[in-house]
């Protein structure tokens, strides 16, 4: 019999039922199973009594909703140990556990000392986390607040009765959810009115190209998911643009009066030529009446003397006249040109502030900002933070071979993936030529070394296409841990020290520093 095969069993095992008229049941199929294949059957498991049990346990609350379904689960497997957890796990979500005495059963109510997991750390984690979700609540709601003080206060205390605890979070967890729901409400609506706003400038702005961009950058950083970080980058670079501005502002406001101040001479300088002309116009007809009235070329000559000094005072007046209008118009391309080079000076301000032109990230003032702040950050909060220092291989000779476009495109591709791989909270800034330095917040050592291992991963499968030729980009890369009281600066010259080592390794690898 053991060297029947599984399904010769099987056919059997129908084979009987059928001959002894037997219900086709999972439990009639197992014995005889067991009984064709000359094994012992395993224990009785009474199902129909246990989901009877488990469809009389009552489920008033979450903890009880899921402790009932992990037992019906359990009982559908045949787990003896997951009923025992399923029920233990039950009980600890304010059933009453009984414990025998002298006279018998007699229930006990539970304390949260009766179960491990409602220890006083454990209620004061609670505590913790309504503290630390109430700053994000709003203080409009003076009911809302008053309950959880009295919520902290009750849970606080060095034993808490666990039904009236239970009723209390009960309670408070109704109203926080009205509250939070208003909080995303207005959240909503209040973005909702920033893009309404930021839309109607840009609308009545259409041809200033400069603060569309502005506007661009305002629309896409308070665009959900927020982010303080893209937030906070966005109000430091729009302070120096505003700061720029106002100088600007200033240039264009003398240049626009110097070209009013000579619009005015042009205007005057036409009037005078109109007076000059009829001045000469005049003079030039009584001329000619007194040419028709002389008799010699005696009295000829006097009146030519007369119409030629006229001429030549007129011709004197004209040029006069030209010259200062040509001057008007050599200031007034030079105010043009002086106004046009002002908002080019804004459009590359807006645009280099703290960034990167070609590749988009963060230049080295925006690196040392953004190091800076991380810094402070993992200072307040004890947790860890890396700089990984990466340097493209073979860069010099992609250039030669393709050309210095080719290498610009290719360090925009390596940012574009970098940046596609990076977490939200990390930051990428280009430190000089081809090297790139990517800030990583809450990482500690070994995870970075393993963030810049994934990034080359993925360049691989991200060719850098040029001319329809696949270039495979590569980067050899040093990862440091910011040490205690260690600056960023030199935080960034270990992971240095690591990437020359990787260079000189063969490349292509990253290397702790």
């Amino acid at each position: 019999m053991a060297d029947r095969s599984p399904s010769e069993i099987a056919r059997e095992t129908f084979k009987q039922l059928s001959l002894k008229k037997l219900a086709p049941t999972p439990e009639n199929y197992q014995t005889l199973y067991h009984e064709v294949a000359g094994t012992l059957p395993p224990a009785h498991f009474p199902f129909d009594r246990l989901r009877q049990i488990s469809a009389a346990l009552p489920a008033k609350n979450p903890g009880q909703q899921k402790q009932c379904g992990l037992l019906e689960s359990a009982i559908s497997q045949r787990s003896w140990e997951g009923v025992q957890n399923a029920l233990v796990g039950y009980a600890g979500f304010g059933m009453v556990a009984p414990t025998v005495s002298d006279s018998g059963l007699t229930p006990l109510a539970a304390s949260p000392h009766s179960n491990p997991a409602l220890t006083p750390e454990f209620m004061e984690q609670i505590a913790r986390l309504i503290d630390n979700a109430l700053p994000a609540l709003g203080t409009d709601d003076d009911r809302f607040l008053e309950q959880a003080r009295e919520l902290l206060a009750f849970i606080r205390q060095p034993v808490p009765d666990l039904p009236r605890t239970k009723t209390m979070l009960a309670n408070f967890s109704h109203r926080l959810s009205f509250t939070a729901e208003d909080q995303a409400e207005i959240k909503i609506v209040l973005l909702q009115l920033l893009h309404l706003v930021f839309t109607n400038i840009g609308e009545l702005c259409i041809d200033d190209q400069w603060l569309k961009g502005q506007i661009d950058a305002l629309m896409e950083a308070s665009t959900p998911p927020l982010s303080l970080r893209r937030l906070d980058d966005v109000q430091r670079r729009l302070v120096d643009v505003i700061a720029k501005q106002a100088e600007a502002k200033t240039r264009a406001h003398e240049a626009q009066t110097q070209m009013r101040e000579l619009l005015v001479a042009f205007v005057d300088r036409l009037s005078l030529m109109g007076e000059s002309s009829g001045v000469y116009q005049v003079r030039i007809e009584e001329c000619a009446r007194q040419i028709e009235q002389v008799t010699s070329i005696e009295e000829l000559a006097p009146v030519l003397q007369t119409a030629l000094s006229a001429t030549r005072s007129m011709a004197l007046d004209t040029q006069n006249s030209r010259d200062q209008l040509q001057f008007m118009r050599e200031k007034t391309e030079q105010a043009e040109a002086e106004i046009s080079k002002l908002h080019l000076e804004l459009d590359r301000v807006s645009a280099q502030a703290r960034h990167d032109p070609l590749t988009g990230a963060l230049n080295r003032r925006g690196l040392d900002e953004a190091i800076q702040r991380e810094i402070s950050r993992a200072s307040r909060k004890g947790t860890p933070l890396c700089l990984a220092l990466l340097d493209i291989d073979n860069f010099k000779k992609l250039n030669d071979d393709l050309g210095h476009e080719a290498g610009d495109a290719a360090l925009t591709h390596l940012a574009d993936v970098t940046r596609v791989s990076m977490r939200p909270q990390d930051t990428l800034a280009r430190f000089g030529g081809e090297e790139f330095v990517i800030v990583l917040p809450d990482t500690g050592l070994e995870l970075g070394v393993g963030a810049l291992t994934r990034l080359q991963r993925e360049l691989t499968k991200k060719f850098f296409l040029r001319d329809n030729q696949k270039v495979l980009i590569t980067f050899s890369a040093g990862v440091a841990q910011l040490a205690a009281g260690e600056s960023g600066v030199d935080c960034i010259k270990r992971a240095d020290q690591a990437m020359y080592l990787a260079k000189r390794s063969g490349k292509n690898r990253v290397l702790a520093g």
